[in-house]
């Protein structure tokens, strides 16, 4: 098995390939589905007395309008006590400019989408927001409520201008989806494991503009997921970006995360695993600025959260990592890097450049690299591809490490056992980026008619 592994790392180093941006979003504009036929909730007997379920008039909208045309909930407080979902859509988009309410108390997914193509979901005021109340399962214990959103199947579509706030478990998942974009979103959960903020699994994505606050994912790709681009990101107390957990078949390819600033969370960027077989290849993580974080860099193929999965391990090969700056929590507890791969499945082609972070706490940090091969810090160079492990400790810092702090910065987490307040949907993401679209609420309402 090894051989075949080492085969493998003897390829050419591949071009990392990128989401064309053109090609993913809807194909047929809001304003021509509107200009069909406008769906009102309120005309299919949704109140906004935040008491009357809101559950089947939005479900009766969509089989009205799912066809070719927009379902609409106006502003306003609305009780969703019985969950939607909504599948076989063409040509159609949902505005959700109310505030939808948690009453209901079933599992699985509070809005769900499938089996739709040419597909819209927005808030056209950019305050739309669906409130979890995930607190009421999260302060017993529970983590076994439902999701708030999740896309299926679904193709040519965006998500943006939505604000989804502590769901009693994941706020957002996109499932086995393609062409799509996703932005100018913020996402609240409370600090605790398993309320991740958004998971893709799904191709030729679009993810950017977009902060999270929980205390697991703030946006991870899993598995099987091809031609990602996942930018602009604000990890703001969180558990940061990943990728995985990784196990049976992962068949992960050219996935770009750039961009991303994370503020007193788990990690910068985790790649985890422990176990399982099959590849991730051409991976770029790039323009990282951190703070606080407990850990920077932190791929990790014996993860002890993971339960050991059969096979040789995953195989990862051609990952580079350029230009990170910032600070960590304690860079003597837990230092920047730390490449931990796979003794029966080495790390090949790897490339860690431009990486200058320091330590918030002592005057010293490490480096650990095990049976990773590629150029840079501890790796190993060459193809002789054999278990080793090499440590470096630094005890002075590296030139360029200063990087900015964003000025919405929390000072503390959001907690598990009251309300998280809806927030406002930030107008930056990364330190001197403007976001690439503007809110739907500062354009035209010809736009966006209603």
């Amino acid at each position: 098995m090894l051989a075949a592994f080492l085969a493998i790392g003897l390829a050419p180093l591949l071009a990392i390939a990128q989401v064309d941006t053109d090609s993913v979003g809807p194909t047929t504009s809001y304003a021509s589905k509107a200009d069909n036929k406008i769906c009102n909730v309120l005309d299919y007997g949704a109140v906004a007395d935040n008491s009357t379920d809101i559950g089947p008039p939005i479900s009766d909208a969509w089989d009205e309008c799912k066809d070719g045309g927009v379902v609409y909930i106006p502003p306003g407080d609305y009780a969703l006590n019985t969950w939607v979902d909504l599948t076989g859509g063409s040509s159609c988009a949902i505005n959700l400019d109310g505030i939808l309410y948690r009453t209901g108390t079933d599992g699985g997914n509070m809005i769900y989408i499938e089996h739709t193509t040419d597909f819209e979901l927005l808030s056209s005021t950019s305050a739309g927001a669906v409130q979890g109340f995930g607190y009421v399962f999260h302060a017993e214990g529970s983590i076994d409520g439902p999701r708030i959103l999740r896309l299926y199947e679904v193709e040519d579509f965006s998500v943006h201008d939505l604000i989804l706030v502590d769901s009693p478990s994941f706020h957002f998942s996109m499932d086995t989806c393609s062409n799509g974009e996703v932005y100018n979103m913020i996402i609240r959960g409370g600090n605790e494991g398993g309320l991740d903020g958004i998971d893709i699994w799904s191709e030729n994505t679009w993810i950017h503009d977009i902060s999270v606050t929980n205390k697991d994912e703030c946006v991870t790709v899993k598995s099987p997921a091809q031609n990602i681009l996942v930018e602009s990101i604000y990890c703001n107390w969180s558990g940061g970006c990943a990728m995985g957990s990784l196990a049976d078949d992962t068949d992960i390819s050219d996935i770009t995360y750039r961009n991303i600033y994370t503020w007193s969370s788990n990690q910068m960027y985790m790649i985890k695993s422990n176990g399982g077989n099959g590849t991730v290849s051409n991976v770029l993580l790039e323009n990282f600025i951190g703070h606080g974080n407990a850990y920077s860099l932190d791929i990790d193929q014996y993860w002890s959260s993971e339960t050991t999965a059969a096979g040789d391990g995953v195989q990862l090969n051609n990952i580079t990592i350029n230009n990170w700056k910032g600070t960590e929590e304690d860079g003597a507890e837990r230092g920047p890097i730390r490449v931990v791969c796979s003794d029966t499945a080495p790390c090949t082609d790897v490339t860690i450049e431009d990486f200058a972070m320091w330590t918030e706490e002592g005057d010293s940090q490490w480096y650990l690299c095990e049976s990773a091969y590629g150029d840079g810090v501890c790796l190993e160079s060459g193809d002789d591809y054999t278990s080793y492990t090499t440590t470096v400790t630094v005890t002075a810092a590296p030139s360029g490490y200063s990087a900015p702090t964003m000025a919405a910065d929390l000072t503390s987490a959001f907690g598990t056992d009251s309300p998280i307040p809806i927030p406002t949907i930030p107008t930056s993401f990364y330190p001197g980026l403007t976001p690439y679209s503007s809110l739907a609420s500062a354009l035209p309402t010809s736009i966006y008619p209603v």
